[in-house]
């Protein structure tokens, strides 16, 4: 697969790119890695990611859910009960979320190591 099917074709956005960057977003990959241990209520959630604003979660969700990512599952109780999940798909893409977060635990020595020689090297 090429680079230009993530290319921006006239003012539209590719869709492939577009569910990338919804899927790896600052706060994408934190709640995929957070739901693909349990479901959770907003304020569980919110609490779990930790420094998202509510309207930051909310619209996080929102995307994931519109891209079929996220099941959001309001039950009619009093006081209102709203628990988040992953589908089937959105576990598929949070295995592989969760696998670049490893690699970058695994390998955070390295980049330091890169950071700094680039940083000497321009000083």
């Amino acid at each position: 697969m090429g680079v230009s099917r993530w290319n921006v074709a006239g003012e539209e956005m590719c869709p492939h790119r577009l569910v990338l960057e919804h899927v790896t977003s600052r706060w994408g990959v934190l709640v995929l890695i957070a739901l693909a241990e349990r479901s959770y209520r907003f304020s569980e959630l919110r609490r779990e990611i930790g420094r998202v604003s509510e309207k930051m979660l909310a619209q996080t969700l929102q995307i994931l859910e519109r891209d079929g990512l996220v099941h959001r599952d309001a039950k009619p109780v009093i006081p209102p009960r709203v628990d988040y999940s992953l589908t089937e798909l959105g576990r598929e893409a949070a295995e592989q979320v969760r696998a670049l977060a490893s690699w970058t635990e695994r390998r955070m020595d390295d980049v330091q190591k890169a950071r700094q020689e680039y940083d000497e090297a321009r000083s």
